[in-house]
């Protein structure tokens, strides 16, 4: 069987396992902080054991990175990098927006992810990517909104706010009064993948603490659908895949969207 098939039977027995505990008081049991920095809760970690299983029954043993339960050494080559609830809040408040993430990489850097799924766990639609083949949602062939001849009041633009410093605010209030549509759905994972299918024009995450746990799937699935994604010195996004790396980012359809988006941003030194 492919990775990207091992990846997308563990996003499906994530649903199996968690579906009856969404929106529960036993879903909601708070158990130890996890490798990630947040309180695992029921929920977050059935779904990790149910990619332990799938691994396990279909005899794949990388290493595996998780929100949850940290570095897993294995014994194959690569690394799973795992968010089994991204949304974990939604999930518990029983909010339809939150998904399962799972990718694949030979090595320890996000660019060089090659298989990535991430499957909305509300919806059953199925995000993927194969590194140069594409992005997918349900079979059918994804691509990032490129035209920006539309007026601007009708642009949708994602932006993620939780926990946002007081100086962020600051920076973000001229982009905020400048669009009429700002969106803020809980799962940055699977509002990437939104941003890939054209749904969103843009997604900006610049308060330095979203992980590469949360990035590795959607970044190849955004970037395979034809997205560019920076860091806010302009670089191309890139980071290490480990539990600790956190990084802000910008991504668009084209380099003008990113001009544009940077001109209403006032970042801190």
């Amino acid at each position: 069987m492919s990775i990207l098939n091992i990846l997308k039977e563990c996003a499906i027995a994530v649903f199996d396992d968690t579906k009856d505990i969404v929106g529960t008081i036993e879903g909601k049991e708070k158990f130890n902080v996890g490798a990630g920095g947040d309180i695992s809760t029921r929920i977050d970690l059935k779904a990790e054991s149910a990619v332990f299983e799938t691994l396990k029954k279909n005899g794949f043993k990388p290493t595996i990175i998780g929100e949850e339960c940290g570095v897993v050494e294995g014994n194959d080559n690569g690394f799973i990098i795992m968010d089994g609830i991204d949304g974990t809040t939604n999930a518990n408040s029983g909010l339809p927006f939150y998904c399962c993430s799972l990718a694949y990489s030979p090595d320890i850097h996000l660019a060089s992810v090659t298989d990535s799924v991430v499957f909305n766990l509300a919806t059953g639609d199925m995000f993927y990517a194969v590194k140069s083949q594409g992005s997918f949602m349900n079979d059918i062939r994804i691509h990032v909104a490129k035209d920006y001849s539309a007026p601007i009041n009708d642009m949708v633009i994602g932006l993620n706010i939780s926990g946002l410093s007081e100086i962020h605010f600051g920076s973000i209030s001229k982009l905020v009064s400048s669009v009429s549509h700002i969106r803020h759905l809980g799962a940055n994972a699977l509002e990437l993948c939104y941003f890939a299918r054209g749904s969103i024009n843009a997604y900006i995450d610049i308060r330095d603490k979203i992980r590469a746990i949360d990035m590795a799937a959607c970044y190849l699935i955004a970037k395979e659908a034809g997205g560019l994604i920076f860091d806010i010195s302009g670089n191309v996004l890139n980071c290490n895949l480990s539990v600790d790396s956190r990084m802000s980012f910008i991504a668009v359809g084209n380099e003008k969207m990113y001009g544009w988006i940077t001109s209403l941003l006032k970042l801190p030194d």
